[in-house]
């Protein structure tokens, strides 16, 4: 490859580069602890493809790539009963079942590559769509052919480095946006935050702390969830199924998995009524920032006791009160996330189809690939 640059493409945690960690370090998403999550503990439709980019002998770059088989869901998800729906169903069945993600479809933002100095990132995206080109060929050996291949998420200062001749060929697309709130550096204290509303939303706050009476959170250490595995997977994939799309739902190993390796750096967070475990949350350290993973609960408790509401005020107090710069909510629930101060960040990506004809009409198909959501922006501040 021109300029002696290259890529080598991984299949196994074990086998990355010695220096992995010091390129990942800005993005644990990234970090070999992580990538040993999804090697241990992925959905069973995804396979994991992690690249590293090399000047010479020296690791400049790296990225991950996930493989999904749809085919292997029961289920893309059972909220939405409408036309709509089905004909998507039907498109992703019989069209779309095999995805290449360039990224990592179980998160939001650009968490698809780290480029250190040595690898301007213009170069580090042109190698990444031959690094995507390789993968394919790599299971089409296997005999799987990939339908779809999509490089996200990315905000448009981001987007705009994928300059490459083969990019101008890719259907560039829009998604719902990534739910950012930013901590303003006058907040000292949770309380600070809560002085910081207006009266509509401190309302709001307090109505809600008052319907979780009787409920406590407890931090969860690995035993403690191993010991409420089932529980915890049962409260998961309710939220999960309910959802309007899925396109993986998370092994019954994954929270452990998550514990075990990352430690301190993943927290965990059970909420129990009369010693009964009704819901959880997850949290991520990423640097200065939090991010927010994922979550269950008893919907019944949800509904009375504003379960998820009081959930966000939870994470927007710990990552306040720890000093953390921003928490990233990632999208769905978009408006309740923005009546708590979070703030849309809009993503773009880049998708293309193997079958020509198909990919003529990627405009109108991705309007079934990525449902539209329809909601009013809110400001809870004074």
């Amino acid at each position: 490859m021109e300029n002696n640059y290259s890529f080598k493409i991984y299949t196994s945690s074990h086998e990355v580069d010695e220096q992995w960690n010091r390129v990942a370090k800005p993005n644990i998403f990234l970090s070999k602890e992580y990538l040993e999550v999804l090697e241990e503990a992925a959905p069973i439709n995804m396979t994991c493809f992690f690249i590293g980019f090399f000047e010479k002998k020296n690791l400049v770059g790296i990225s991950i790539a996930q493989f999904l088989n749809l085919n292997k869901l029961e289920s893309f998800g059972e909220r939405d009963k409408c036309i709509k729906t089905t004909v998507r169903n039907f498109i992703f069945k019989n069209f779309c079942s095999h995805v290449l993600f360039l990224g990592n479809n179980m998160l939001t933002g650009q968490n698809a590559f780290v480029f250190d100095k040595h690898l301007e990132t213009k170069k580090g995206t042109h190698l990444l769509y031959q690094a995507s080109e390789e993968i394919k060929k790599i299971l089409k050996k296997k005999g799987t052919k990939v339908h779809i291949t999509t490089f996200k998420d990315f905000e448009e200062e981001e987007i705009n480095d994928f300059t490459s001749p083969q990019f101008k060929q890719l259907y560039r697309f829009s998604t719902q946006p990534n739910m950012v709130f930013t901590v303003n550096q006058n907040w000292n204290s949770f309380d600070d935050y809560i002085a910081s509303l207006s009266k509509k939303y401190r309302d709001q706050y307090k109505r809600c702390r008052k319907k979780a009476e009787g409920i406590h959170k407890q931090k969860m250490n690995l035993e403690e969830i191993i010991a409420k595995e089932e529980t915890i997977y049962k409260l998961y994939r309710h939220v999960a199924q309910n959802a309007p799309f899925n396109t993986f739902f998370l092994s019954k190993n994954h929270f452990s998995k998550l514990k075990e390796k990352l430690n301190d750096r993943f927290l965990f967070y059970g909420y129990f009524e009369e010693e009964q475990l009704i819901g959880f949350n997850t949290l991520i350290k990423n640097g200065s920032q939090m991010d927010t993973y994922f979550l269950g609960y008893d919907e019944k408790v949800q509904r009375e006791k504003m379960l998820y509401l009081n959930m966000l005020y939870d994470m927007i107090a710990y990552s306040i009160n720890k000093g953390f710069e921003a928490i990233i909510f990632a999208r769905t629930a978009l408006e309740i996330k923005s009546s708590v101060g979070a703030k849309p960040i809009e993503m773009f990506g880049f998708i293309h189809h193997a079958n020509a004809m198909i990919n003529k009409k990627m405009d109108r198909l991705f309007c079934y690939l990525e449902p539209k959501t329809e909601w009013k922006e809110r400001n809870p501040f004074k």
